[in-house]
């Protein structure tokens, strides 16, 4: 299947859905009360059969502020397909599509760790990287690049790690990108 007739399966059965294409890839923003119904259609109706990825933006200062982005992959139409949904500060829940592609449950606990969104439905809705009863969303535009404080010895660190020195940390200077890079020092 080439990308214009992906183009035009998607348009004609979801008209209303604004589409763009990019670089021979398609996406569609979807609303998020269709996005699971939309989502089943893919998979049964236009055979995209994997699920690749399900990642999360996060438009600070806009609104709505995050959106979650479901990568699909049709196997027989060795085609892509990005589907793209909005998602409110004040709602912060889209469903599951964990019952649709197995592989969405990991995806969708890795959002809910880093980011916050919750997944109406999902099987086993829980932390997957930090550790339970962790406070923060370290995926978010607004946490600190320096981490946050904690109380908790022996389970994190207990100040702010330090974000110099290091072989993969860049210095400020007013070099290009180039200069920046550690590679580009000699040994010190």
């Amino acid at each position: 299947m080439t990308s214009a007739q992906l183009n035009q399966r998607v348009q004609t059965r979801f008209p209303n859905f604004p589409s763009t294409e990019f670089r021979e890839e398609l996406s569609v923003t979807v609303p998020l009360e269709e996005i699971e119904s939309v989502c089943r259609i893919c998979r049964d109706e236009l055979g995209f059969d994997f699920l690749m990825d399900i990642t999360s933006v996060d438009h600070f200062g806009e609104e709505p502020r995050f959106e979650v982005v479901y990568e699909l992959y049709s196997l027989k139409g060795n085609i892509q397909l990005r589907l793209k949904t909005k998602v409110s500060e004040d709602k912060l829940e889209v469903p599951t599509v964990s019952h649709l592609w197995q592989t969405a449950n990991w995806h969708e606990r890795e959002i809910f760790d880093m980011m916050g969104i919750r997944f109406a439905n999902h099987p086993d809705l829980r932390r997957i990287l930090m550790w339970d009863g962790y406070p923060f969303f370290p995926l978010r535009k607004d946490f600190p690049l320096e981490g946050k404080d904690s109380e908790l010895p022996d389970v994190a660190f207990t100040h702010p790690a330090p974000l110099e020195g290091g072989p993969f940390v860049t210095l400020p200077n007013s070099g290009g990108t180039k200069d920046r890079e550690p590679r580009a020092r000699g040994p010190e």
